[in-house]
């Protein structure tokens, strides 16, 4: 599996222009058949940061994720949103498949 994971620093001014392309972006993503999962998340410490984790099910999709006409949008829309270049981590991870329960922390009663 492809784990990525990009901390993007927005202008304030351009809020609205992030939340209708982020929206946007991340439904066309999940949609992709390489997908295992893509989400946004917004920073605790800074309101203006959003964070993206995604997940590819191998190099495979995410070459071909990158393909993709909504990644073309997003990558050309983006510059103008941004105040500063997003910072990101990929890790080639083969044993990991996707997410799983966490063991030290559960609903109580379970």
């Amino acid at each position: 599996m492809i784990l990525i994971i990009v901390k993007f620093p927005i202008r304030p001014d351009r809020q609205q222009e992030w939340e209708e392309l982020s929206s946007f972006y991340a439904k066309a993503v999940n949609d992709e058949p390489g997908c295992v999962f893509f989400e946004f998340s917004r920073s605790v410490d800074d309101p203006q940061t959003y964070v993206a984790i995604e997940g590819f099910a191998d190099s495979a999709a995410g070459g071909e994720h990158m393909q993709q006409e909504h990644v073309a949008r997003f990558m050309a829309e983006m510059p103008d949103i941004v105040s500063a270049r997003p910072q990101i981590i990929y890790v080639d991870a083969e044993e990991v498949s996707g997410f799983g329960p966490m063991g030290e922390i559960s609903p109580r009663g379970e």
